[in-house]
């Protein structure tokens, strides 16, 4: 397996893709950052843990480093779990709690989430260098920027210092995550509740240049189309007849297909080119390039701009996650820092 290069957090990656052994993961030779003062935003800071955990980084990227080493497709999966877990009452670990009352088990994420595992296994060796400190909320924020960046993406400053829910909203996960169904409007719609703009509507739909998906999003695209006995016509006429012999018309939902077919594991902007060239694979992705006139308008120039331009994609994307990552964190004395990311503490 291959993964990118990268260099010291806060530094750009080579974005090369390289063998690299467990032993020497990249950009753990040093702390989050050296040199310059902590960045702070709110009530959230880059150094938050220097005194009380100081290995959080590096052991957060070591542990997300040999994940993707055993499968690549969870850089996209870890990617995914703080972007829905953000969406839904703020970034505050609530979608990692078990019950069949919680996200976990919403519609969204029913059969789809994944992840929990490496969370588990990333929390348990924080918990024996520091009991008690790193929140959850903190490891999916650092999780994703490291599953970006070892996939070839571009890096930023984590921002830490959130702690962990009590509870788990399923209501809100239901109602407030963006579809693959939803129409452009009601897209951006999701993303201003939670005080996202439009730019990032298109920035964070570039996530999916990483990462799979199921069948049962994909098959309303490829048959009877909106009652047309065909399939959608946005969608490239070859592609579409490779979908459909992957996810046939009442076969197996949960088999999934890759949604960058250029480049599957590699974070770049291939995903906007598939989009301008007909090629996004769920709905929600292709109608930010060719969907209602009206309702594009405010997309489909974003996407031209980052298809012709990846440094641009990578800044912008960058500056977006670390906004996602503020939405609505606990801090403070609110909320807890759980020692079992799939349970509150007990006493």
């Amino acid at each position: 397996m291959k993964l990118a290069t990268g260099a010291a957090d806060g530094l750009p990656g080579t974005h090369q893709r390289v063998r690299r052994t467990p032993a020497n993961p990249p950009g753990l030779s040093g702390g989050e950052r050296a040199g310059p003062p902590p960045v702070v935003t709110q009530h959230l800071t880059s150094d938050f843990y220097g005194t009380s955990c100081p290995n959080v980084f590096k052991v957060v990227r070591r542990e997300v480093f040999k994940a993707l080493q055993n499968e690549m497709r969870m850089a996209g999966s870890l990617l995914r779990l703080h972007f829905h877990d953000c969406f839904v009452n703020g970034c505050d670990g609530s979608i990692l709690l078990d019950g069949s009352d919680g996200e976990k088990f919403a519609l969204p994420n029913l059969n789809s989430a994944r992840g929990f595992d490496v969370v588990d296994t990333i929390k348990a060796v924080l918990e024996s260098e520091c009991n008690g400190t790193v929140s959850c909320a903190d490891i999916l924020a650092i999780a994703a920027r490291d599953s970006v960046l070892l996939s070839g993406g571009p890096t930023w400053t984590v921002l830490v210092g959130r702690r962990d829910s009590l509870i788990s909203n399923q209501s809100g996960a239901n109602s407030g995550l963006p579809s693959p169904f939803d129409p452009v409007d009601q897209i951006i719609t999701k993303f201003a509740a939670v005080g996202l703009n439009t730019t990032d509507v298109v920035t964070l739909s570039g996530g999916h240049t990483i990462g799979r998906a199921r069948c049962t999003f994909l098959t309303n695209r490829l048959f009877n189309f909106s009652g047309s006995g065909a399939a959608d016509p946005t969608l490239d006429s070859a592609l579409a007849s490779q979908l459909q012999s992957v996810c046939p018309q009442n076969g197996d939902g949960n088999v999934t297909v890759a949604l960058d077919q250029n480049s599957t594991d590699l974070f770049d902007n291939h995903y906007y080119n598939n989009l301008i060239n007909s090629k996004g694979l769920l709905s929600s992705d292709q109608i930010l390039f060719t969907g209602d006139a009206a309702a594009a308008a405010s997309t489909k120039n974003v996407v031209q701009s980052y298809g012709s331009n990846s440094s641009l994609f990578f800044s912008q994307f960058a500056s977006s996650m670390v906004r996602m990552g503020n939405i609505s964190p606990l801090t403070g004395t609110s909320g807890q820092v759980r020692g079992n990311c799939r349970v509150v503490n007990s006493n």
